[in-house]
């Protein structure tokens, strides 16, 4: 029962902290998408403008439903934005447009952290969809005798594949925003005061991510120290 009490004693903290600061991170982009620019460009043109500034004519820029959903798809090559950001004149539009388009010009520059995680995609979804069951039954087997750890550990490595591809997804996020502000900031595509709401929302996005990474990291150290206690046994 111990085992367990500490797993969702973690799982319960984390999830609190990620839903403060998920809140924050929903609650800067309202207020940033309240805020037009005074360009007038949508997110859909900043996108655009920022892939032609890159030399990048091979990737579309396309809508997709729900809210915050953007993301970049190197399979297909497009930049997929929310109704709110492709449509949208805001501040929150163009830092979100600009930071996907930063994931467009990793995938076409060969950064070496993105090649990384999405070598590592296949084995992290095999990895996710097993690793909680056999660590189940590990946990629940160690209790008949030592000779069935190996399950247990075999559930750690496998969980451990999360764990890494979170950290790893630290930079290419990390980096991605700093080139969207960068390019930003060279065309002079926002104001002073614009450039500082677009760099704290996509802080706040990126904090997100961080959240996630801890937890992930926080879990597998609780497992490892159960794994080496039953050890000692």
């Amino acid at each position: 029962m111990g085992v367990y009490f500490g797993y969702y004693a973690i799982a319960g903290v984390m999830f609190l902290i990620g839903m403060m600061v998920s809140n924050r991170l929903k609650s800067k982009f309202t207020e940033y998408g309240q805020i037009p620019l005074q360009n007038r460009m949508s997110g859909k043109e900043v996108a655009e403008k920022m892939l032609r500034d890159n030399g990048i004519f091979d990737v579309q820029v396309i809508s997709t439903p729900g809210f915050l959903s953007d993301h970049y798809n190197p399979m297909d090559k497009t930049v997929n934005l929310s109704p709110d950001v492709y449509e949208g004149r805001s501040i929150s539009s163009a830092a979100v447009a600009a930071h996907e388009c930063g994931h467009a010009v990793q995938h076409a520059t060969q950064y070496s952290m993105l090649m990384m995680r999405s070598k590592m995609v296949p084995a992290v979804k095999i990895g996710t969809s097993l690793s909680q069951w056999i660590i189940a039954i590990g946990i629940g087997m160690m209790g008949f005798g030592h000779g069935n750890q190996t399950i247990f550990l075999i559930g750690i490595a496998l969980f451990s594949l999360s764990t890494i591809f979170s950290l790893v997804t630290l930079p290419v996020e990390f980096d991605a925003s700093n080139r969207a502000l960068a390019w930003m900031d060279s065309t002079r595509l926002l104001t002073f005061e614009e450039h500082d709401k677009a760099s704290d929302a996509l802080k706040w996005a990126a904090r997100t991510y961080v959240v996630a990474a801890i937890s992930s990291v926080a879990t597998l150290l609780y497992y490892i120290l159960i794994f080496m206690n039953r050890s000692r046994d």
